[in-house]
């Protein structure tokens, strides 16, 4: 049986060929600094480690999707969304002082949806293209690109993967006139 795991909660703003316009709500992030080539897997055990007891309660969190990953400030970051069900000051404290708990505000966030491997070349030149298709439209892009991955890459055949590219972007730079 397979079990539904959580989602972060979001809205559809608006959608275009290339990418959607979501609203994300804010939530909390368990999320861990990582190192260079194959250190998400490394990041990934570590966060891992924090949710299934890894803590200061030996509580176990419920795994969520997606597990987030991008680079920013010269480092590599891997990030879990931990469940709606908890606010920060009722998660316990990990164990691993470089598991960090982050609060993050509401966003808008564009979105581009796309299966198989997630490879670096492959995100680098999906992550063009959502650029371009955002700029198109109207939108400036903040922050770096975050790849979302939905689905286990060791046990789930490539086809069925689930994998996105979010680019927060910034609603008020919207210019573009609506064509009735």
């Amino acid at each position: 049986m397979v079990t539904q795991l959580e989602e972060p909660k979001y809205t559809v703003a608006r959608s275009f060929d290339a990418f959607e316009v979501r609203r994300y709500d804010g939530n909390i992030q368990a999320r861990v600094q990582t190192g260079g080539d194959g250190a998400a897997s490394g990041g990934f055990r570590r966060v891992a480690r924090y949710i299934f007891g890894g803590n200061q309660t030996g509580e176990f969190i419920a795994m969520t999707a997606p597990v987030s990953m991008w680079d920013e400030n010269d480092a590599g970051w891997l990030a879990f969304t931990m469940p709606s069900a908890y606010a920060l000051e009722t998660l316990p404290n990990p164990h691993d002082n470089g598991v960090l708990l982050i609060e993050q505000e509401e966003k808008t966030v564009a979105v581009l949806a796309f299966s198989g491997r997630t490879t670096a070349g492959r995100t680098s030149r999906l992550e063009q293209k959502l650029r371009k298709a955002i700029a198109a439209e109207g939108f400036s892009a903040v922050g770096p690109a975050v790849l979302a991955v939905y689905e286990n890459p060791w046990t789930t055949l490539p086809f069925m993967r689930r994998n996105e590219l979010h680019l927060e972007i910034q609603e008020a730079t919207h210019q573009r006139d609506e064509k009735e």
